[in-house]
C-alpha cells in the first residue's frame, strides 16, 4: 500500500519529523509493506456490490498487527478513575490509577468509577490505530482515545491510518476513510481535537 493522502493536526508531522524521524520511517514501511491485493478476499452480499470482491478490514489489520509487532510495538492501556468533578479530574490526571483512587475517595468520592481505555500500537510514546472498520470508531479513536493517552501523559502523539475513499469504495459500506474524517477534524476548528495528530491516507 501507499500512503497516498497525509494531515498534520497541531503540527503532527512536524513533531514527528523533529523528534522521531527512524519511528516515522517504521511506520511507513510497515504501510507500504503490504499488497493490499493479496487482501481482496471478501465476497461481497450487499445488493450493490454483489459477487465483488472487496478488501478484508480484518485480514489486513491481522497482518499489520503482525507487522508493528515483529518490529517493537505493542498494545498500551491506560487505566483511570472517573469523577465529575472538574478540579478533581484536572488534578488527578497525571497519577497512576491507585493514586487516583486513592486521592478521589480523600476528596469525597466514594465509590469512583474504574474505566481503562487501550490503543493498538505504542512506541516511545506515539501511538498508532490502523482503523478500516465503522466511522464511529475513526470518531472514538481522534476525538476520545488519543486524547486520553495524551492528557495522561501516555503519549505525545497520535497516528491514525485509514483508507482513502478510492480504497474504502472497494469495501463494505460504512466503513472509514481518510477524506471524510479529516473534513470532520477541520470542521471542529484549528485547536480541536487538543492533541497532536497525524492522519494516513493509504490505498492499493
Amino acid at each position: 500500500m501507499k500512503i497516498a493522502q497525509k494531515y498534520s493536526h497541531l503540527n503532527g508531522e512536524e513533531y514527528l519529523i523533529v523528534h522521531h524521524k527512524k519511528l516515522y520511517k517504521e511506520i511507513t514501511d510497515v504501510i507500504r509493506s503490504i499488497n493490499a491485493d493479496d487482501f481482496k478476499t471478501k465476497i461481497s452480499s450487499e445488493k450493490t456490490k454483489m459477487g465483488n470482491s472487496l478488501y478484508s478490514p480484518v485480514d489486513l489489520n491481522k497482518t499489520l498487527d503482525e507487522k508493528f509487532s515483529q518490529k517493537g510495538w505493542g498494545e498500551s492501556r491506560y487505566s483511570y478513575y472517573i469523577t465529575l468533578n472538574r478540579e478533581l479530574m484536572e488534578k488527578s490526571l497525571l497519577m497512576s490509577s491507585k493514586e487516583q483512587k486513592e486521592f478521589l475517595i480523600q476528596h469525597g468520592e466514594n465509590n469512583p468509577i474504574f474505566s481503562y481505555n487501550q490503543t493498538d500500537f505504542v512506541k516511545d510514546k506515539i501511538a498508532v490505530e490502523v482503523q478500516f472498520g465503522k466511522y464511529s470508531f475513526v470518531a472514538y479513536d481522534l476525538f476520545v482515545k488519543h486524547m486520553l493517552f495524551y492528557s495522561g501523559g501516555k503519549i505525545n502523539l497520535g497516528i491514525e491510518v485509514l483508507a482513502t475513499k478510492k480504497m474504502q469504495s472497494q469495501m463494505s459500506s460504512g466503513a472509514a476513510y481518510f477524506e471524510g474524517e479529516v473534513y470532520n477534524v477541520m470542521r471542529q476548528g484549528r485547536n480541536s481535537p487538543p492533541v497532536p495528530l497525524l492522519i494516513l491516507g493509504v490505498e492499493p
